[in-house]
C-alpha cells in the first residue's frame, strides 16, 4: 500500500494577516489534521468537505492571534482536540485581546483553551495519518513544527528566504536560530517546507538561499 499517495493536503489563505491554514488527510480513512486555523473557520470546513475529509484533531504552531482566531469555529464544527505547546498557553488565553482591538476586528470570543498540550517527539495521530511534533521555539516560547512523509509544517519558524519575527513579547532570535539549525536542517534537504505565511519552500533552497542561514553560519564560524 503506497501510504504517501493516500495523504493528501490543502491550504487555505485566511484573515487579515494572510494566515496559511494547512489541512492533511488520508484519503482512504477520511480523517485529517488541521494546522493553525487562523480565522474564517466556515471556508476552513468548506475546505475539509470539498477534500472529503473530518477534522479529527486541531494541531497549532503557536498561539499568535493570527493562527488561533478560527480555532473555536473549526472545533465547534467538528469536536475535534486542540493541541498547543504549553508555553504558549498564557499568550492564547491573553495575546488575542489587543491585537483584536487594535485591528478592531469583529471577534466577540477567544480561542478555547487547549484539550491536550503537545510537546517535542509526540506523535500527532489519526487513523492512517502522523506526525511528529518538533519543538522550534524562538518565534514564542512554545512555537512548534510538524513533519510527515517528506512534509514540514513550519508555523512562523522558516518562511522562504527569511525566518519567523523575534520582536513580539516571548519572542528570541539567538533561540529560534538555534530551532532551525538544530532541528530542522536535519531533516532531508528535499522535505518540501509549508509555512504559516507566504509560499513554500524547500529545506535544501533555505540552506542555499535563506540569507539568516547565512549569517547563522558566519557567526558560529566567527566564534569557533
Amino acid at each position: 500500500m503506497d501510504v504517501v499517495n493516500e495523504i493528501m493536503v490543502k491550504g487555505i489563505v485566511v484573515g487579515v494577516f494572510a494566515e496559511n491554514c494547512w489541512i492533511i488527510g488520508n484519503r482512504r480513512t477520511g480523517e485529517a489534521i488541521c494546522i493553525d486555523p487562523g480565522d474564517q473557520p466556515n471556508e476552513v470546513m468548506d475546505l475539509a468537505k470539498d477534500m472529503g475529509v473530518n477534522i479529527k484533531i486541531i494541531a497549532n504552531s503557536h498561539a499568535h492571534v493570527d493562527h488561533v482566531l478560527g480555532v473555536r469555529g473549526v472545533q465547534e464544527a467538528t469536536n475535534a482536540r486542540f493541541l498547543l505547546h504549553k508555553a504558549d498557553l498564557g499568550l492564547l488565553q491573553n495575546g488575542w485581546k489587543d491585537t483584536v482591538k487594535r485591528f478592531n476586528l469583529d471577534v466577540q470570543e477567544g480561542p478555547p483553551d487547549p484539550d491536550n498540550y503537545v510537546t517535542g517527539g509526540n506523535i500527532v495521530e489519526v487513523e492512517g495519518l502522523r506526525l511528529e511534533a518538533i519543538e522550534t521555539p524562538g518565534h514564542t516560547p512554545g512555537s512548534m513544527s510538524y513533519y510527515t512523509e517528506g512534509l514540514l509544517f513550519s508555523g512562523d519558524t522558516l518562511f522562504k528566504g527569511s525566518i519567523g519575527r523575534t520582536d513580539l513579547p516571548g519572542g528570541d532570535y539567538e533561540e529560534e536560530m538555534r530551532s532551525i539549525n538544530t532541528m530542522l536542517t536535519k531533516l532531508p534537504d528535499e522535505t518540501v517546507v509549508l509555512p504559516g505565511h507566504m509560499a513554500e519552500t524547500t529545506i535544501a533552497d533555505e540552506k542555499a538561499n535563506n540569507p539568516f542561514f547565512q549569517d547563522w553560519k558566519k557567526k558560529q564560524i566567527s566564534n569557533h
